[in-house]
């Protein structure tokens, strides 16, 4: 008796806490809007509900609940996103870069988990685990058929724990087991910086945590004790980060007080003008920054300021184009949300986002800026620049085209699994900025591609594929089919013959895959700047100071 009285109070509870919560929700609430989100929360309790007693199956309420939110937040824009206290690691990394775990980053296959690459001097560099691992078992779990979060999380945990790792060399079929100590892992956001010649640093920048700041000018100091007159700064493929570090990076090369970016949104309290406070490093150093398509965000803030303020050249392809700014929200249960609060302003007035979330196509898709809406705006010299499109560089740069072999030969790892068989059956190679595989070493290269069945596709075989299909629902193709089937014949493609014809290209790629098995990416960046169209330019402009000057007047 006392066993059910219990129950049915515990039942009458739950329902008036029930109806305070939802009273609550409807009082707060006085106009359409708000009621039909109360009636919808109250409807989307209640179907949960419903699918929890009725599902034909047992229903993981937690996992459909957070793909209702991914889905309903992929629908305003991909920059708004939610962190379950299960992801907050991720969270975490996203802002300083650091996280607990043994520094390695993996990927996945058809079947299985490998590592793709070990960060040097990291826990798994030091143990011996090596790229092209097979990950077998993680703290005695098999992870083969497993997701590489699900993996990732296995991996991660408390600096100074322990974690057994036992992965399958393919190369030497051997099955190998580690016992790894967690570290702290600090991912850099400068990975190299240097001198190309007597009077240029270089510094590459790939992020924008909370010590891409101190990490640059620390580059700065060091270039400036070897009498560095000139910088290339290179942003490209940098996906941003932090708004702070942009405005602090800024300021390495601008006035104290100088404006860099305001921003604007519907919450007037979150709307901010961003100075710089930090005193200068050098006003006067000639600067060329890089910058690729998949520049954006606090990398066009620091480009796109430096351009306006007509402090550096920017050289390269068009920027990405992300003039929305996200804050961060907690959440109940350690939950957080990052959320898209505005637009960014650069110095000369302008926000350079690209897409119009919020007015899409019909069918649902993102539209971008249209050329009407477009205008211009000046730099502090006076120069024209616009706004809608990404940042513009001064000296445009066609980007380098990878031919449909060598993607098919990066994307489907073959060049990898290469630079990996060689790193086994080399204990050395000679200097990353001197290494070039031979011609003899190339023409093994061809055998063993030749017998790994390559199938790949140009745009003219998809073309042609195209136009097949076409012309048989439009019943032109048997009148046709003698010239289809000789255009067949003519693309036919002989693996070895594109081999030879690509080889330069695919040198390349298959010299920096190699690189990396010796030297990180540290070498595969020095190596680059032996080899680079973008660094070579830059290096002619800083040496000209006429053209550099005048690309900065106002014309």
């Amino acid at each position: 008796m006392k066993i059910f009285k219990l129950k049915k109070n515990l039942h009458s509870l739950i329902i008036v806490v029930t109806i305070i919560i939802f009273s609550a929700v409807f009082i707060s609430f006085d106009d359409t809007d708000d009621f039909d989100l109360a009636k919808n929360l109250d409807i989307y309790q209640t179907l949960i509900r419903e699918l929890r007693l009725y599902y034909v199956d047992d229903i993981q309420s937690a996992k459909i609940i957070k793909t209702s939110i991914d889905e309903m937040l992929v629908s305003l824009d991909p920059y708004t996103v939610y962190y379950p206290e299960s992801k907050i690691e991720d969270f975490k990394f996203m802002t300083t870069g650091q996280y607990g775990g043994v520094g390695a980053i993996i990927r996945k296959d058809s079947l299985n988990i490998i590592i793709d690459q070990v960060y040097k001097d990291y826990p798994a560099d030091r143990a011996g685990i090596r790229p092209g691992d097979i990950l077998k078992m993680v703290e005695n779990k098999k992870v083969t058929n497993i997701n590489t979060d699900d993996v990732s999380e296995l991996l991660k945990g408390v600096p100074g724990t322990d974690v057994s790792i036992t992965v399958f060399r393919p190369f030497r079929k051997q099955e190998i087991s580690f016992t790894v100590k967690r570290e702290k892992i600090q991912v850099k956001n400068v990975p190299y910086y240097g001198m190309i010649n007597s009077e240029t640093g270089y510094i590459k920048l790939t992020g924008f945590t909370q010590s891409a700041y101190e990490e640059v000018k620390e580059a700065l100091n060091k270039l400036k004790k070897q009498n560095a007159k000139n910088l290339i700064l290179d942003l490209r493929g940098n996906p941003g980060g932090l708004l702070g570090e942009a405005v602090k990076i800024t300021s390495l090369f601008v006035n104290k007080g100088t404006d860099v970016v305001s921003t604007k949104g519907k919450v007037k309290q979150q709307n901010h003008a961003y100075k710089t406070k930090e005193k200068p490093k050098d006003t006067k150093i000639k600067i060329v920054v890089l910058v690729s398509r998949n520049s954006a965000s606090a990398a066009e803030i620091v480009s796109g300021a430096l351009q306006d303020l007509d402090r550096a050249v920017i050289l390269g392809q068009r920027t990405y184009g992300k003039g929305l700014v996200q804050i961060f929200r907690d959440l109940s249960y350690n939950a957080k949300i990052k959320i898209t609060t505005s637009k960014y302003y650069i110095p000369s007035g302008r926000c350079i986002q690209a897409l119009d979330y919020t007015h899409r196509n019909p069918d649902g898709s993102v539209g971008h800026i249209p050329d009407t809406l477009i205008s211009k705006f000046k730099t502090k010299n006076g120069r024209t620049v616009y706004d809608g499109g990404g940042i513009l560089p001064d000296i445009q740069i066609q980007e380098k085209n990878i031919n449909p072999l060598s993607k098919y030969l990066l994307f489907n790892f073959i060049i990898f699994d290469y630079a990996n068989i060689y790193s086994y059956t080399h204990d050395t190679i000679t200097k990353a900025d001197d290494f070039e595989i031979s011609d003899k070493e190339y023409n093994d290269f061809i055998e063993y591609v030749v017998k790994q069945n390559v199938k790949y596709k140009t745009k003219t075989d998809r073309a042609l594929e195209a136009f097949i299909k076409s012309s048989k629902e439009e019943k032109f193709y048997d009148k046709l089919s003698n010239e289809i089937e000789q255009l067949q014949n003519d693309l036919k493609h002989d693996v070895r013959d594109d081999l030879i014809h690509f080889k330069s290209n695919i040198k390349e790629l298959l010299s920096m895959a190699i690189i990396t098995r010796y030297y990180y990416q540290h070498g595969v960046i020095e190596y680059s700047l032996e080899n680079n169209l973008e660094i070579s330019e830059a290096l002619k402009v800083l040496a000209d100071n006429e053209k550099y000057g005048s690309i900065l007047k106002n014309p």
